[in-house]
């Protein structure tokens, strides 16, 4: 409620209470309520999401879409572990003068694990011909391939399993490499991002949103 209820008059003989006509004290709150601050907390593990501890050489940027939503939409259930984990297909602007190869990972700064953001699903060394993955997609293109996920090394596509509660932001984050990286880099994560340092010539990310099935039977 606003701080402005009543107004306080000082009189000789005391104190005497004005109270504020409906008409003003909405005025009032209404004026209160324009000065809140209503900004989307902070995903706890934002801060460590390979776009911030990866940044690119001259900061150019990538645009990224998928088929199956749009940026900030809703990830259909089909495109999650509830229903099928189908890839929902992706595509890119090209990168620039010098790329050789791309690398995707995807990863949910809404859950921690081991102290970083859930990894979701990575794919590295895709050629620079490539700037679109299908649809359903069934196994990496020529050349290009699978990384790891939080699973291990290797990892096909691993869509949200969100669970109860507010929807999480999966962030599918996209870099164009200035190198085609070594098998070893797809160990596990850190053997990725620390191959990829200093080689990012430009990226971008796709961001959608999901939430537990509301029709899934309870996890056991």
């Amino acid at each position: 409620m606003s701080a402005v209820a009543a107004t306080i008059f000082a009189t000789g003989d005391g104190f005497m209470t004005n109270t504020v006509s409906a008409a003003l004290l909405a005025t009032l709150m209404g004026f209160a309520a324009g000065r809140a601050v209503s900004a989307e907390a902070p995903s706890p593990g934002a801060a460590q999401l390979a776009l911030v501890t990866l940044p690119a050489k001259a900061g150019a940027r990538l645009s990224v879409e998928s088929p199956a939503f749009k940026a900030g939409g809703d990830i259909p259930y089909e495109n999650t572990q509830y229903r099928g984990n189908i890839f929902p297909g992706l595509s890119w602007t090209a990168g620039p003068s010098g790329t050789r190869t791309y690398v995707i990972i995807m990863q949910d700064p809404d859950a921690i694990y081991n102290g970083m953001p859930i990894l979701h699903w990575t794919m590295f060394n895709i050629p620079a011909n490539v700037i679109r993955l299908d649809a359903a997609m069934a196994a990496p293109p020529a050349g290009a391939s699978y990384g790891p996920n939080i699973r291990g090394a290797n990892q096909a596509y691993m869509g949200p399993r969100t669970p109860p509660g507010p929807k999480h932001h999966y962030h599918l984050q996209l870099f164009a490499l200035d190198t085609v990286l070594a098998a070893e880099a797809g160990a596990d994560y850190a053997a990725l991002t620390a191959a990829m340092k200093g080689h990012v010539l430009s990226e971008g990310e796709l961001v959608g949103l999901a939430q537990a099935d509301p029709s899934a039977p309870p996890k056991k």
